[in-house]
Order: structure tokens, then sequence, then C-alpha cells
């Protein structure tokens, strides 16, 4: 049903509901029951799904080599005001469709960017009142904002690390509003994404310099946000290149060193993107670990990539062996820090059907829950932790255990090394953990 006083535009599709594995109906939730508890927590509480506001109302189907192919009906008005109301009634009546809770959002994501920076900044003060009252309608959260530092030209040399002052310090007011717009819509984190934060050559590139103009840039954002009562997390999305040669956010790795470089580990966490971590030659699970291990996995974008293109297609999760491995990372890290799954992902461009989006995001949400599912049947009706455990017995006791406490030096391993013997050779037993998976799967 259409939220009081705006047009519906999703006509004919009602709230999408659970109905089994069984139902015939593309228009219902196969395994994803909001409701069923997995591991101590409802599904809906382990994923706190999100819509991106910038894929599923903004993209028009426009690629490299063509215009848009889906003509959505709020698009219409040349009044940016307007515009900018029709395409909030649009989302908010597809979240609550969808039935979930939240959203995610760049500041030009909820209204055209105006011609000068003051016009901007009215036209976020008038969308953010706005999309105020569908909240209070809907009962719609927002996961996390953040600012579009990287499609202006005028960022074509980055925004934090730009090496043109007066850039860096117009990106500078541009997060400032976006931050002004989370805390006014009780947005629960904050996501800096460094699209252009990096470099094209290191011939005309200050590296160092750089760097510190962005870990300053972070920190009075930080103090600016935390000075206005935002208590939520900041998070750091990793992304290796394009459009940036390299970014400086490269993978989860290099920004958890950046972060404890410039004292920033203490209120930053990591948004992990599915494309992003296979464009940096990892795996989904992969990125997930590394945050995990630091203590910093903070939120999911969840997409996929063709692996047979080399760059960021934002397609919906559809691999459910991918996503189970990653669910074995997440039930046992203890799931997320502050954030949840926004699902970063954009129907195909010969997807040109209003219905498109739903069919798409109920394969995103079914997915996620089946693979859940089956990663906390893996982990409690399988030998899978006692074979994984197995692997690692040799550091429980003796001189493994020893070495683990900090109780051997270099001398004692030389001098257990010089009457070990032959050494015999242990399986990882890789192909029996595969075949775990493919089993609960």
């Amino acid at each position: 049903m259409a939220l009081i006083g705006s047009t519906e535009y999703y006509k004919g599709i009602g709230e999408i509901k659970y109905e089994g594995k069984n139902s015939k109906n593309p228009f219902a939730f196969k395994y994803y029951d909001p409701n069923k508890i997995v591991a101590g927590k409802t599904l809906k509480d382990h994923f706190k799904f999100a819509i991106a506001y910038w894929h599923s109302f903004c993209g028009q189907g426009t690629d490299p080599f063509g215009l848009g192919t889906q003509i959505f009906l709020w698009d219409k008005s040349q009044d940016p005001y307007q515009a900018a109301k029709d395409k909030a009634d649009a989302a908010f009546e597809f979240i609550t469709k969808m039935g979930f809770d939240y959203f995610c959002f760049h500041d030009f994501d909820l209204i055209q960017e105006g011609g000068s920076f003051k016009e901007s900044e009215k036209r976020l003060l008038f969308i953010t009142d706005y999309i105020k009252q569908k909240q209070k309608e809907s009962g719609v959260k927002v996961l996390w904002g953040t600012a579009n530092c990287f499609s202006n030209p005028q960022y074509m040399n980055g925004a934090a690390t730009n090496p043109e002052f007066d850039v860096l310090a117009r990106a500078g007011g541009q997060v400032k509003l976006a931050l002004d717009t989370t805390i006014a819509l009780n947005g629960e984190n904050y996501v800096f994404w460094g699209g252009r934060e990096g470099y094209m050559s290191l011939l005309n590139t200050d590296m160092k310099r750089e760097l510190d103009h962005l870990g300053k840039f972070l920190s009075i954002s930080r103090d600016y946000a935390r000075s206005q009562g935002f208590k939520g997390n900041f998070f750091i999305e990793p992304k290796p290149m394009e459009p940036t040669k390299h970014q400086y956010d490269f993978d989860t790795a290099t920004a958890i060193g950046f972060l404890k470089e410039y004292g920033l580990e203490n209120d930053f966490k990591i948004n992990i993107e599915v494309n992003h971590a296979t464009l940096a030659q990892h795996t989904f699970q992969h990125e997930l670990t590394v945050a995990a291990k630091s203590n910093m996995l903070g939120s999911i974008d969840a997409n996929r990539g063709d692996y047979q293109n080399g760059w960021d297609t934002d397609q919906f999760p559809n691999n459910l062996y991918e996503t189970t491995e990653a669910m074995l990372v997440f039930l046992q890290s203890g799931g997320l820090q502050g954030g949840g799954v926004n699902f970063d992902a954009k129907i195909r461009r010969n997807s040109t059907d209003l219905d498109d989006v739903f069919h798409a995001h109920i394969g995103g949400a079914d997915n996620f829950a089946r693979a859940l599912i089956t990663a906390d049947n893996i982990l409690t009706s399988s030998n899978y932790k006692e074979l994984f455990n197995l692997r690692y017995e040799s550091f429980n006791s003796g001189k493994g255990k020893e070495f683990e406490q900090g109780k051997l030096n270099l001398n004692d391993l030389y001098k257990l090394a010089l009457n070990s013997g032959k050494l015999k050779l242990k399986s990882g037993k890789q192909e029996m953990f595969e075949n775990i998976i493919n089993q609960f799967i």
C-alpha cells in the first residue's frame, strides 16, 4: 500500500511475504523469514537489510556504451524539488513493500546537486525535512549516509587528497552537509568511500602528503560529527581501483593499516563490498576475515561481480556457495558491528520492468538467508569445527603452546629443529571441507 499523500508507483505489487521454498509466487521470499531465529537472533536482526538509494531509484540503466533504458515514473518532473519528492515517495513505497527497515544514500541521491554550494545546501535541507516525514509515517531508518565526492568534475583529481586546497575545502563542506543530513535522519552509521582518493600516475603524485591530508580530513570529520552528537560508527569502504588506477583504500588490510597509522581505529570500521573484494583479487570471505581479525567488521555491501569482466558490475548476489563461506565467517566472528547488509546492486540494463527490482531484492535476501541457515547448520550439525581445530592441535599443548605464550625464543626453535628428525606431512583436508559445504547447501 502506498504511504499517505503519495502516488503509488509499483501498482499491483503488495508487501512481500515469506511463503517458504515450495512457493511458486515470484513476489514472495522462499528462505528469508524475518522472524526465523538462527544462532540466537532473528534473520531480520542478523542482516538489517537496506536498499541502496542510488541504484534502485537513481540508476537508469546507462553503461559506458549507451544511454539509459529504464524510464522511471518518478523522473518526469523538471523541478528538482518536486523530482526529489517523487523519488522519495517511490523509494519509501518500495522499501516498505519489501518489508525492509533501512536504506543507504549519498547526499545527491536524495536531490539533484545545485549550481552552487549554497543552492545544494538549500536543496538538501528541503529534502531532509520531507524524508523525515516519510520516516515518521513508515518507520524506515537510515543504515548509513555518505557524500558523493567523486562524480562532480571538480573532484577529477580527488577530494580529500586533491592537490588543490580549494577543492579539499569544498569536499569538507560537502561532507559536513552529508553528516548533518545523516544525523538529522537519525542515521546509524556514516561511510567514507574514496572514489577518487588515489592516483593515476606516481609521476605527479606526492603520496605521503595526500595520505596525510586524508588522515587529517577523516579526523576533523569525525570530530565534527561527534560534536553534533553522532554516536554511530564511521566506515571505510575499500576498493582497489576504478575510477582511479590505484585507490588508497585498496583493500581491507590496507584500510586497517591506514586507520591505525592515523589513530582512527577506535571510531572507524570497514564496510566490505563483495565486488570490490574480487576486484582486489580477494574473496568476499577473505575480506570479512581480515576485518573480523582486527575487530573492525562493520557492514556489508551485498552484490557480486561478473568474473569474466574486470570491472565493478554490481550485480545482485546469487552465488550461494560463496555467500555460505562468507556466512561461516560472519557467524563465527559474532556478526556485524553497527552495520547491516546493504544491497549495493543494480538490475541489469535490459531489465526494464518496474517489478524487476523486486525480483532482484527478493533473490538477494533469499540468498543471504539460505546461506546463513546453511552456515549455522554446518557449525552446529557437522564436524566442521572439529576438523578445523585439529589443524592447529599442535599449538594446544607442549612446545606449541609455549610458543603462542611467548615462552620460546629463536634459539629454542633452533634446538627443536636440530633434534626433530624427518617431519611428516599432514593433510589440510581441503576437499573434505569443500564437501561439507556442498552437503549442507
